[in-house]
C-alpha cells in the first residue's frame, strides 16, 4: 500500500500510502478523497459561475450530483469494454471499483450525455449549460489527476529531465499526472481569459474538447504500455477518442462561427 515516490533531480522523496485511514474497519484510499475533492471543487466554482449568468444553482447540483453517478458508472463501462480480461473469472468483478479500473473518457462522455438529457427535460439552455460545467470539469480533472500520483501509476518512459519521477526506486519517469494536471489548468486560465467576449453559446465548450482532446493525443503515446487500452497492438482506444475528439471540437468551433455570422448578417438585413 506504500510507494516510495522520488523527484531525485530536484530533492524532493515521499513515502506514500495509499490508505488515508481506516473507518470501520474498512480502508478510505487517498485516490477517493481526492477525486471527492476536484468534484467539489469544479461543482462550487460552476455553481458560482452559473449564477453570474442567471441559472439557478440547483440545476447545477443537481447536475453535478447526476453527474457524479452516471460519470463513474461509464468510467468503469468503458474500462471493462476494452480491458475486459481485468475482470474475468466472475460477474462481480465487474462493479469491484474500488480495486482499481476506470477510465476518465467515460467518465467524461457519460457526464455529458447525463447534463444533456437532463437539460432537455428541464428546458434548460443546453450549450450554455456546457460552456459553463466544462469549466467545473477541468478543475475537476486536475485536481483528480493527482490520485494517480499517490497510487504511484500512469507515468510515462524514462526520462533525464529535471522533473523525473522516480518510483520506488526505479529510473525517473514522466510524471504524466503532473503533465495533464497542469494541461487542465492552462485550459482553464485560456478559457477564463475569453468566456466573457464570446457571445456564441457552445464555444467555451467546444474549445473544452479541443483542449483536451489534443493534450490526450500527445499524452497517450508518452504512457507505459500496461496503462494504454488498445483497440489493436498500436493503437489505443484513448487515442481513437482523442482524434475524433479534436474533429468535433473543431467542427463545433466553425459551425457556431458561421452560425454567429450568418445571424448576424440577417439581423443588419432587418
Amino acid at each position: 500500500m506504500t510507494h516510495n515516490i522520488a523527484f531525485p533531480a530536484l530533492g524532493l522523496d515521499f513515502e506514500i500510502n495509499r490508505v488515508a485511514f481506516t473507518v470501520f474497519g474498512k480502508n478510505i484510499y487517498w485516490y477517493a478523497l481526492i477525486i471527492i475533492t476536484g468534484f467539489l471543487l469544479g461543482a462550487v466554482f460552476t455553481a458560482i459561475s452559473a449564477r453570474k449568468k442567471g441559472i439557478k444553482t440547483e440545476y447545477i447540483w443537481d447536475i453535478a450530483l447526476y453527474g457524479l453517478i452516471f460519470g463513474l458508472i461509464g468510467a468503469r463501462i468503458y474500462y471493462v469494454i476494452f480491458d475486459f480480461d481485468s475482470v474475468r473469472g466472475s460477474f462481480w468483478n465487474v462493479f469491484k471499483i474500488w480495486e482499481g479500473g476506470i477510465a476518465i473518457y467515460g467518465a467524461i462522455i457519460a457526464a455529458v450525455i447525463t447534463a444533456y438529457v437532463y437539460c432537455r427535460k428541464k428546458s434548460l439552455p443546453t450549450l450554455r449549460i456546457f460552456d459553463l460545467c466544462c469549466q467545473g470539469l477541468l478543475i475537476g480533472q486536475a485536481v483528480g489527476r493527482w490520485g494517480n500520483f499517490v497510487n504511484a501509476e500512469v507515468y510515462g518512459g524514462v526520462t533525464s529531465l529535471p522533473w523525473g519521477m522516480a518510483i520506488d526506486g526505479g529510473a525517473p519517469v514522466h510524471p504524466l499526472f503532473l503533465y495533464e494536471s497542469l494541461l487542465n489548468v492552462l485550459g482553464l486560465i485560456i478559457i477564463l481569459l475569453f468566456r466573457n467576449r464570446v457571445k456564441t453559446d457552445g464555444k467555451v465548450f467546444s474549445f473544452y474538447i479541443l483542449w483536451y482532446s489534443f493534450g490526450r493525443l500527445l499524452l497517450e503515446g508518452m504512457r507505459q504500455n500496461q496503462y494504454i487500452l488498445k483497440i489493436t497492438e498500436n493503437i489505443g482506444i484513448s487515442q481513437v477518442v482523442a482524434i475524433i475528439g479534436i474533429i468535433c471540437g473543431i467542427s463545433g468551433l466553425v459551425f457556431l462561427k458561421n452560425k454567429a455570422q450568418t445571424v448576424e448578417v440577417q439581423n443588419n438585413n432587418e
